[in-house]
Parts: structure tokens; sequence; C-alpha cells
């Protein structure tokens, strides 16, 4: 196993920081634990403080601060007023599926010259293609609203308007240097785009342009907020930060997910044997793989109906339609990691190389993002999966934190046909012919940007905490800091000299079940999933320091604390 490093985050050194969380736990009535992981999160005074643990939608940004907002809006308007076919046409994946399902959903409550578009994997590939304009064209859309896409479609859409089809663009990837001369081009990382929030998911640009669309006809919202649970699920499967909008957009999305959720998603959460309450991480493995596996094995079709379904019977038979591609899904996975890990394994070059790409034409397209976050639990490292589509190698990236893919990619452009996407996720085409240079060239930029840190797996540790700080009301707290999610991370703690109590035990063989205690600490129970590799170590009875979160285990109806181990290191 790869050694983990822990990095601590900054605590407060001055006597004025220290001043400043003395005053805001006296604010807020916590002790100086919580005070301290407010204060790493930004949070300084009773005002901030309110809002983190009461987020509120009131506080969301004016939709119109976004650039191009006002002429989507009218352009939207002047459609929906004369009548005009509108094709709304969203990405395969989550974020992508659950955009349809909140826009075309919405508008259909109130327009009926609707139809949505989601290309297929296999035949079209990602985002705006030929064939979706085609369709357009050819069923008399003269307007198409794109969801999680379209950004680097300048030549299409200049195709299009052509054959006279505009285009609203609702995007959140990163934008080439050149802009589609669309209709409206609504991306918070548009340069020139001083909307204040920047990490939007591609459904939350969509959703901004509707409560704009209703700000300007003075509609209430509450209508809208009806489809935050579809938003949420946005948020937790394309792992943006859950900070600012995101995480007001994501608690309430949340809340209605647990209360009241729409009927598809509803049997999708009874299919996935998940129990309330749910909260990010429920989403993001449990309903998230679910709905990418439609778009994965065979059409994101099947996803979208069921999202958008009201009938129970005709819900659960999608239900059982998404739960059977997720289990071939589950399937493809197994085989091809196993295939991929094998292929490193046994290539000298590519086990020392600081960078995995690896091509092989007969892999399932659906799978290669999995198969390379697979491939960085073994091989830690920048991974890129490819195989063969329309007679292309197309795959997808994935890395490590703290290095930026996507501008690996970039670096090799002059050999890729298409890419896109963000820092630690990115698509790409290109050449079947070009994988041995592309393979090569990006190993190079990789050698030379990446720091060696980036290359053992991090553990990010808010503090040192005795385990006698722990108690019922900490955790209750605690609990109330989520929604957690990158860049608001469930808290995790370290407690020194830690000792065992009793005889740790294995579970099916690879997870690690003990209880511990510390000098004047009561004893807590621990699980360390996949662990077991400690079990030894732990008999020699030598003291050890834990690194851990805090979480609730429910057994038999009784609710009890429990420790969840991240690393644990011996004392030397």
């Amino acid at each position: 196993m790869v050694e983990k490093r822990w990095s601590y985050q900054k605590l407060p050194e001055t006597s004025e920081d220290k001043q400043t969380v003395e005053l805001l736990a006296q604010a807020i009535n916590v002790n100086s634990f919580l005070a301290t992981l407010l204060w790493q999160r930004n949070i300084r005074e009773f005002d901030s403080a309110k809002s983190f643990f009461r987020p509120q939608l009131s506080e969301l940004h004016d939709p119109m601060l976004m650039k191009d907002m006002d002429r989507a809006v009218e352009r939207l308007t002047l459609a929906l007023n004369r009548g005009e076919k509108i094709l709304i046409y969203g990405d395969y994946d989550v974020d992508g599926t659950t955009s349809v399902a909140l826009f075309y959903g919405y508008l259909k409550t109130f327009y009926d010259h609707l139809e949505f578009y989601i290309p297929d994997r296999y035949k079209e590939g990602y985002g705006v293609q030929k064939p979706g304009i085609t369709y357009a064209a050819e069923n008399g859309f003269t307007l198409i609203v794109t969801l999680d896409c379209g950004i680097k479609s300048v030549d299409l859409v200049a195709e299009a308007k052509n054959l006279g089809i505009d285009f609203i663009i609702c995007d959140h990837h990163r934008p080439g240097e050149v802009i589609p001369e669309a209709e409206a081009v609504l991306d918070p990382k548009r340069v020139d785009c001083p909307y204040p929030f920047k990490e939007l998911t591609g459904c939350g640009v969509g959703f901004k342009l509707l409560q704009a669309y209703n700000q300007y006809h003075q509609i209430p919202t509450e209508g809208l907020f009806e489809y935050l649970d579809l938003l949420a699920i946005s948020i937790a499967a394309d792992i943006v930060p859950i900070t600012g909008e995101n995480r007001i957009l994501a608690h309430y999305g949340l809340k209605q997910l647990n209360a009241a959720p729409r009927t598809g998603l509803r049997t999708l959460i009874k299919s996935a044997s998940l129990k309330p309450p749910l909260d990010i991480t429920n989403v993001v493995f449990g309903i998230s793989p679910r709905i990418n596996a439609a778009g994965r094995i065979k059409h994101a079709y099947d996803a979208v109906n069921l999202l958008l379904c009201e009938d129970e019977n005709e819900a659960e038979e999608f239900a059982r339609i998404i739960n059977t591609h997720n289990t071939d899904r589950r399937q493809f996975d197994t085989r091809i990691t196993q295939e991929a890990l094998t292929m490193i394994e046994t290539d000298d070059w590519l086990k020392s190389a600081k960078s995995t790409v690896l091509f092989k034409n007969d892999w399932n397209k659906g799978v290669v993002g999995i198969v390379a976050s697979r491939c960085i639990e073994q091989y830690y490292r920048p991974t890129i999966i490819l195989t063969e589509s329309n007679e292309k190698a197309a795959g997808s990236a994935r890395s490590v934190p703290g290095f930026d893919v996507y501008e690996a990619i970039e670096a090799c452009s002059d050999l890729l046909e298409q890419y896109g996407g963000h820092m630690y996720a990115a698509g790409l085409t290109l050449k079947v012919e070009n994988v041995p240079a592309f393979q090569r060239r990006f190993e190079e930029v990789v050698s030379r940007k990446i720091q060696e840190e980036h290359l053992s797996p991090l553990v990010d540790v808010d503090m040192k905490l005795p385990l006698s700080a722990i108690s019922d009301k900490f955790y209750g707290i605690i609990s109330q800091m989520g929604p957690f999610g990158p860049e608001n991370m469930t808290p995790v703690f370290v407690a020194e000299q830690v000792q065992l109590y009793g005889t740790p035990r294995i579970l099916k063989e690879k997870h690690l079940k003990m209880d511990v205690r510390q000098s004047g600490s009561q004893i807590f129970s621990c699980i360390g999933f996949g662990m077991a590799h400690f079990y030894e170590k732990l008999l020699t009875g030598r003291p050890f320091d834990l690194c851990y979160q805090v979480e609730i285990n429910e057994f038999q109806g009784k609710r009890t604390l429990q420790l969840q181990i991240k690393d644990i290191k011996f004392s030397k």
C-alpha cells in the first residue's frame, strides 16, 4: 500500500485570529474546536455563521448578473410568445440528464412545443453534434437550448444559424478562445462574465435561466424550487465545490429529496435500497451511478424518462431498466479495470511513468471514466483510458488532487480532434494512429509539471482533536455543517497516541473493526473500510496516531457514535 500524506489545514496563529475564533465561539455558543473548524471555512463572525448553518434561498444571486442573461431571457420569451418549437439539448451524464429533466420538466408545465434531445454516447459522442442539428432542422425546431454543453461548438452553432436555428447555450465548462455566435452564451467561466459564483453545474446554469425568466415575467419562483432535488443530484455528481450558491441549492435540494422526491427519484431510491436521510455521499454512490448507467450502457433517454416520470408503475419499470444497466456497467467496469491494471503491471515503462494512458479498441466507452478512477486507486497519478469509437480513439481523463489534467491535455491539443472538461476530469477524442504520440507527449507534460507530492495520496486533516472532545453535542453541530463535499468536506481529525482496546477484527476479508481509547477518553468503536492491512501491526500493541471522522452507527434501532478510520500511523 502507498503511504498516505497527512496535510494539516491552517490553524489560527496570530493573536488577532485567535481572538476571532474566541469571539465566534462565544457568539454562537460552541467550543474552540468547532469555532476553529468554522474559521478554517472562512466563517469568522455571527452573520456568516448564521447563513452557513441556516442557508436561505433568498441569498441566491440575481441571475441577471450573468453575461448574456438578458439576451437569453429575451430570446426564450420570443420563442414562447411565437409558439416556436424548442429543442432542449443535454448531455448523457448525470449533470446533462438532470439539466434536461429540470429545464424541460419546468417549461412543460406551461408550454407544449418542446422536445428534448440527448446525443448517443456511442454514435455521436459528447456535446453538440451534427445529428442533433439535422434532427432539429428536419423537424422544424427554431431554437435549441443546450445544457451542460455547447461552449466549444463554434462551427456547429454557425452551421445551425444558416439553417435558421438559434442557440441559447447554458454551460459551465471552460470556454475555448472563441465563444460561439449564439443568441446567448451563459457560462460563469467566461472571462467576461461578472457573475459572482463561478462553480455552478450545467443544471445550475439552466436553473438560473429559468429563475431569470420568472423574475422578468414576475412569475413566483416556488414552482421552480420544486425541481431542486434534480439540481442537488447534479451538484453531488459533478463534484463541484459545495460552497456559496451550490451549498444553498444542495441544502434545499437534499431537503426535498428526503421529504418529497419526484416519483422517478422515489422509485430509484427504493430500488437502490437507500435509507433516508440521504446526503451527498448517498447521491454520489447510490443515485448517480444508476442515472449515469443509462447513458453508459444503452441510451440516456431512459434516465431522463425516469426523472420526468409521474406514473408509479411506469417509474418502477424505468427504475428496473436502469438497475439492469447498472449491473451491466459494474461487470464491464470490473473486467476492464483488471485488464487495464494488468497492462500497467506487465509494462516497465508504464509502471514507472508519472502518468497512465491506456488504449484498447474493444473496451466499453461508457465505463472508461470509472476505470480511470479505479486505476488511480492503484497507481496514483493522472490517468487517461481510451477506447475505439466511430473509428477514433475516445476516452476520459481523471486527475489527482493539485494537478490540472485539462491543462496537460490542452498542451497536447495538436494531436487531438476534440477535448473539454475541468481541472480533475476531462474527455478527449483523437485519431487512433496518434495514440502512441499522445501517450509520450502527455507523459512529458505531466513529468515536467507534476510535483512529487501530487503522486502520493493525500488526506486533508482539519486539526488534532483528542477523543475526549467528542460528544453527542459535538457531533450534532458538525452534522449541521453539511451538506459536505468539495471545499466543505466532512471534518477529518487526528488523535495522537491512541491505544487499542481489546482485539481488532477483520470483516469480509478487507474491513477493519476495532475499539480504541486515548488517555482520559471513553472507548470508541471504529470502522476502517479496506483497511485490513493494518491488522497485524495493531496486534503488536504499539500506540498509534488515528486519522478519523466522527459519524453515527445505526444498528438494530440503536444509534451510537463511531469513528470512521481514514488512516493510521504507528508511533516511531
